[in-house]
């Protein structure tokens, strides 16, 4: 019997710091591979057409592109799964409603202190939440109406 694929994840962050955390913590587990990773949404932009990747990985504040911006876009055009990564995205946060509302599944707030440690200690977390997302069912979105 062969075995499953595995979760293929873009990360999208403007730090090289947390892109290769995140790569660690994703190649670290046996049914998900990181299949690259993108310093700002332009960038991405183009690995998602090239890469067809089945999760996202997504930072808030970045260059070029905020991440939100890019998740709305994202969502009307070629809608996926996302899992926010962000300093933003604190538990019941403006932000964090603002992603859930725009399309994103899960959210990990990134640690405020000691970001190595931080994202470390919560690679399961992370993992589950890539895990969940690459389950959701996305569909697309309608662009927003004014009321």
């Amino acid at each position: 019997m062969p075995s499953p694929a595995r979760v293929r994840v873009l990360v999208v962050d403007d730090s090289a710091l947390i892109r290769s955390l995140l790569r660690s913590i994703i190649d670290a587990a046996p049914d998900m591979t990181c299949v690259g990773v993108a310093p700002d949404p332009i960038v991405a932009r183009e690995m998602i057409r090239n890469l067809n990747p089945d999760v996202l990985t997504l930072d808030v504040e970045m260059p070029k592109m905020d991440g939100l911006d890019f998740l709305e876009k994202l969502m009307r055009l070629r809608p996926m799964p996302v899992v926010m990564v962000s300093g933003h995205t604190a538990k019941g946060s403006e932000v964090s409603l603002r992603a859930l509302e725009l399309g994103a599944v899960e959210i990990v707030t990134k640690p405020r202190l000691d970001l190595t440690a931080g994202l470390e200690g919560a690679a399961e977390e992370i993992r589950d939440k890539i895990r969940a997302a690459s389950m959701a069912r996305i569909r697309p979105r309608q662009a927003s109406t004014p009321p």
